[in-house]
């Protein structure tokens, strides 16, 4: 299959090297810098499924997506950041030499609000979202580490009757190492995830630790809670759903089988801070307060950890 990765970040390459790995014929777009390690040294993932390495010509990097020879991708994956997927979006659109009727757009993509805007410049049929709960991390330029696998990567569509499409890719990532399915209930799953990360992701960046010290804190847990009831009022105010019924029961799950394997994660958001780049917390917290907002729904939890990140952001 003819893959077009385009994002050359930790969830990027660590998904590359299981197309890579399982024999498709993969294009990466990632930074300039990214792009001259992967040329001269390749791609490297290591971590929880074993070392592999990815030499040079077994794939083509490229700087640009305006720079890719005219050619129809059987699939294209995002797996950038959530603040840049309408400008990947607009070059996607601009740059149609590269999209069929036929290529299935999936978007390995964190929070709220990703389909939505693909879906202005794409057939909601085309596009794709990801579930990952796998851990990636960016040693060097072209190294990426799998620090933790909770579950299956999952790929669906918001038209279950599409899903299916999918099924070859899922084989292909599973053959690669990293498991991945098709999901008949994407939109579900979404929910789950977002749930997941607003809980986590912000705190830990805010606190500056590792997912299971936020759990072992009751304070810590009195926050989760909260922003978890919050975010079930939006959902139901909004017309979605997650597999949950209601917040204790989510919550229950959490607790016992989702947090567990990810305690010694270390936040994104925190990674990003440390770096001083832009957070996604406008596709989390801040989705839920937007979508509160719309709703006449109060989120001031939700709120108050969103300016907090903002903060630490801008800190500087």
């Amino acid at each position: 299959m003819k893959i077009l990765i385009i994002g050359g970040g930790s969830v990027g390459l660590g998904i590359a090297s299981c197309l890579i790995k399982s024999g498709n014929n993969v294009s990466i777009a990632a930074r300039k810098e990214a792009c001259e390690k992967l040329r001269s040294v390749g791609l490297l993932r290591s971590g929880v499924f074993g070392e592999y390495r990815a030499n040079p010509e077994l794939f083509k990097p490229y700087s640009a997506v305006s720079d890719i020879p005219k050619d129809k991708y059987d699939y294209i994956l995002v797996c950038t950041k959530s603040f840049d997927t309408r400008q990947v979006a607009e070059e996607l659109k601009s740059e149609n030499r590269l999209v069929s009727n036929e290529t299935g757009i999936v978007l390995f993509q964190n929070g709220y609000g990703n389909f939505e805007i693909f879906s202005e410049f794409f057939p909601r049929e085309q596009v794709y979202i990801a579930r990952v709960i796998t851990g990636f991390r960016l040693i060097e330029k072209n190294h990426v580490d799998i620090t933790v696998h909770a579950a299956p990567i999952l790929i669906g569509s918001i038209l279950p009757f599409y899903s299916e499409n999918m099924a070859d890719l899922c084989k292909s990532i599973s053959k690669g190492d990293i498991p991945a399915e098709v999901s008949q209930e994407i939109n579900k799953v979404l929910w789950s995830k977002i749930l997941y990360n607003s809980m986590l992701n912000p705190l830990g960046a805010i606190f500056g630790v590792p997912y299971g010290a936020i759990g072992e804190s009751q304070h810590g847990r009195t926050m989760m809670d909260s922003i978890a009831g919050e975010i079930f009022e939006v959902m139901e105010a909004s017309g979605c759903s997650t597999h949950w019924p209601t917040a204790a029961a989510f919550l229950e799950e959490f607790y016992t089988n989702m947090l567990p394997p990810t305690i010694s994660h270390e936040s994104s958001m925190l990674q990003s801070i440390r770096i001083n780049r832009p957070t996604e917390i406008d596709a989390l917290n801040g989705a839920i307060i937007e979508l509160g907002r719309k709703n006449n729904v109060p989120t001031p939890v939700n709120l108050m950890v969103t300016n907090l990140i903002k903060f630490l952001e801008y800190k500087d």
